[in-house]
């Protein structure tokens, strides 16, 4: 999430991001930062499939008036969803509300749900 974070707001390539990322002395296992980079590649691969179909499960708000924050949680937990099809949705919802009680508005995390959850069922079904 920080990656998608840190390439929208920065306005940065995800060359660029994976250039800097994690210079920031991040201690990261080898087996975690090799799943964060394969989160983001397929983030950042898919991300007008992974933006339609937020827009589609988050009615009445539009991908631009979201806060950053929840925008790039709802990506990188779509993004779980589409490429790592072996990870149960219930646990990537899980994970994703987890990192939103940490970095987004208390206030946020029904909203995160209810979209994460009405997007897995839309997977379920196709």
């Amino acid at each position: 999430m920080q990656m998608l974070f840190q390439a929208e707001m920065g306005k940065q390539s995800a060359d660029e991001v994976r250039a800097t990322f994690w210079k920031a002395g991040d201690e990261a296992e080898p087996s975690v930062r090799g799943f964060a980079e394969d989160l983001f590649r397929v983030a950042v691969a898919r991300r007008e499939e992974i933006d339609a179909l937020i827009a589609a499960h988050s009615a009445h708000w539009r991908l631009e008036r979201m806060p950053a924050v929840d925008r790039n949680l709802l990506r990188m937990a779509v993004a779980e969803m589409l490429g790592f099809k072996e990870t149960p949705f219930p646990i990537v919802i899980n994970e994703a509300l987890e990192i939103g009680r940490r970095y987004a508005a208390a206030e946020s995390i029904n909203f995160l749900n209810g979209v994460l959850d009405s997007i897995a069922r839309s997977l379920i079904r196709t």
